[in-house]
């Protein structure tokens, strides 16, 4: 089971992360420990680490301004905190690089951050006008790219794969005839007058914003290749505390835990047991149910609404083959 949180874990830092009092607990700092807060953005599982326990801690985001964030973050923790900028799906490449081959939790925090969002410039918004970017790093395309140089089948793939958007056809071809598009107030006025408000108040823009997103950071990928390098980074009685948001993400990471945990499909005696089936568990459960965000929570950061926690912790099991289960759906 998940331990109950320290209760020394300020209250207040800047853009709270969501569950913060349960990824801690999950985590159960230790004096002396060592610890990955893989997708760093405004520091706070990070802060929340070494608040509750006197250990180290490494944090990775490959955006700049959160590289910049946890360097000014880490004169408060003289020698505990270390920023690295990059993926946090070569988390394990990363720290050898930097002499650490053992970490003795991973935190993940998936999606845009609330800092990436509250700024328009970043153009991860569809509530405030920007350039059309969503770019979580500094390099590669845009989203604008994306939106007016695809043709609109693929387009439509995107929309409806990344955003589960089941009008995605009918909001690719409106795009299409708009083009070119390079503000996000642009795109959110085209979604808009191409699907109709729906009756549970959500914004029509809200799925193709996701979808873009995810496929401009290609975070799906990102997210396969994180869960792999934390198998083969924790040592045996490390933590895994991830936090997703929507059901992509969730779906991966509960895929990729269960089967590692050994609840896998084991198959018939008609048919051959599942890829993996006989393989000793690399990671134990915590829980068999994600942790969700209660009612105060919500109330104070309705960004939490939709948030899951899973974690579980590593066993003395060997690192399974990156083949032999599929991850749910991440390509």
């Amino acid at each position: 089971m998940i331990a109950a949180a320290p209760t020394n874990i300020p209250t207040r830092p800047a853009h709270l992360p969501v569950l913060l009092a349960e990824v801690i607990g999950a985590l159960a700092p230790r004096d002396g420990a060592i610890y990955l807060d893989g997708t760093f953005g405004a520091g706070g599982y990070a802060r929340g680490l070494l608040d509750a326990a006197d250990c180290r801690v490494w944090g990775i985001d490959r955006d700049p301004a959160a590289v910049a964030r946890g360097r000014e973050l880490g004169a408060r923790y003289p020698g505990r905190l270390d920023i690295i900028e990059g993926r946090f799906g070569d988390m394990d490449a990363l720290l050898a690089a930097r002499g650490v081959a053992r970490v003795d939790g991973v935190a993940l925090d998936l999606g845009v951050s609330s800092p990436q969002i509250d700024e328009p410039a970043r153009g991860f918004s569809f509530r405030a006008d920007g350039p059309l970017d969503m770019r979580m790093g500094a390099d590669g395309p845009t989203a604008a790219d994306l939106v007016n140089t695809l043709d609109e089948r693929e387009l439509a793939e995107i929309i409806a794969r990344y955003g589960e958007e089941r009008h995605a056809r009918r909001i690719a071809r409106t795009i299409v005839a708009a083009r070119p598009i390079g503000r996000t107030g642009e795109l959110a006025d085209i979604v808009r007058r191409a699907v109709r408000r729906a009756a549970d108040g959500i914004d029509p823009a809200t799925r193709t914003f996701q979808a873009l997103r995810i496929a401009v950071n290609d975070e799906l990928g990102e997210l396969s290749r994180g869960l792999a390098a934390a198998e083969r980074l924790l040592a045996p009685g490390g933590r895994l505390a991830v936090v997703s948001f929507h059901s992509l993400e969730d779906r991966a990471v509960k895929s990729f835990l269960k089967a590692r945990g050994g609840e896998g499909e084991r198959g018939s005696r008609h048919m051959p047991a599942a890829p993996g089936a006989d393989r000793a568990p690399s990671f134990r459960l915590l829980s068999r149910r994600p942790i969700r965000p209660g009612d105060e929570e919500t109330a104070r950061n309705p960004r939490a609404r939709s948030a899951r926690l899973r974690a579980a912790e590593r066993t003395a099991a060997p690192v399974w083959p990156a083949d032999a289960v599929s991850h749910g759906g991440v390509r």
